[in-house]
């Protein structure tokens, strides 16, 4: 059984139809390893996590993608950040005993979020926000891509403690095709992928397994990995954002604030020293003299 954790590409030579296969091992256990999610919710969070790395290597931006689902039942929220680098990083709200069952069960009525935050390379930022549509992860997520994108799209996701993984395949627009039965045939051959073989068997395999009448050709595998962006100087900028009143209040009720970052468990801690230091204003530095 493969341990690397890996997406790998692929396309069809005489059809519109390109596809990604998805499996996490140590990026999935990194987030496994911060919290005890019960065993519903490790099921929901582990497919939107391999959802993300699927959805992050077909759509183009620059920064990171931020999936969100939002429920009104037991789990409260489910989030996933995935950034065009392939790195992960997921983490999920949840109030009292999450009930055993379907998707619909875990998370009740809601809406599902995609943000594309391009901030840092100077390119514009997107947000799409659909009604959680479906019975799984994989149907709230086609749901999205047909309403949004105008894409016809299909995917399979399977999670346990140990692995998540994914599939994904899509018919490419505006291709010319003599086979017109190319993608019917495609969807018809991936609906047939068990959960157990998605989690179980290398990319090759299923591929041979699921496609070997196609000319299929396959990608050199991509490597993916946990990385959580979090740091002292964010947690500053975001206390700062607070403003000076409300800082100063909690440091007079705690004596200190403490902050947890809810995707990797890393606390930040800040004395009425620190907190001072986040409010000095820096004074602006002098322009050089021209000497004439």
């Amino acid at each position: 059984m493969p341990t690397t954790d890996t997406l790998t590409r692929f396309l069809f030579e005489s059809a519109p139809v390109r596809g990604e296969l998805v499996s996490l091992d140590a990026t999935w256990q990194e987030v496994l390893k911060h919290a005890a999610y019960p065993l519903p919710l490790q099921t929901l969070l582990g497919e939107l996590m391999a959802a993300a790395a699927l959805l992050s290597a077909i759509l183009k931006f620059d920064g990171s993608m931020i999936l969100q689902m939002h429920g009104s039942g037991a789990v409260k929220l489910v989030v996933v950040e995935a950034t065009s680098d392939r790195t992960l990083r997921a983490t999920a709200k949840w109030e009292g005993e999450v009930p055993a069952g379907g998707f619909d069960v875990v998370l009740g009525e809601g809406r599902f979020v995609i943000t594309l935050d391009q901030s840092a390379s100077g390119k514009q930022n997107y947000q799409g926000i659909v009604p959680l549509t479906g019975a799984s992860v994989a149907e709230a997520l086609m749901h999205y891509m047909q309403s949004s994108e105008q894409l016809d799209t299909q995917i399979h996701l399977a999670a346990n403690n140990q692995r998540a993984a994914g599939m994904l395949i899509q018919r490419l627009p505006g291709v010319e095709t003599t086979d017109a039965d190319a993608w019917n045939r495609a969807v018809h051959l991936a609906s047939t992928l068990k959960p157990e073989e998605l989690l179980g068997l290398p990319a090759d395999v299923i591929l041979q397994r699921l496609f070997h009448e196609e000319d299929v050709r396959v990608f050199e595998a991509e490597l993916v990995s946990f990385r959580c962006t979090c740091s002292r100087e964010r947690v500053g900028g975001m206390l700062k954002m607070l403003g000076r009143e409300e800082v100063e209040a909690a440091l007079a009720e705690r004596g200190e604030i403490e902050v947890r970052c809810e995707f990797c468990n890393r606390q930040y801690r800040f004395d009425p020293v620190d907190a001072a230091q986040l409010f000095v204003a820096v004074p602006p530095v002098p322009a050089p003299q021209i000497k004439h």
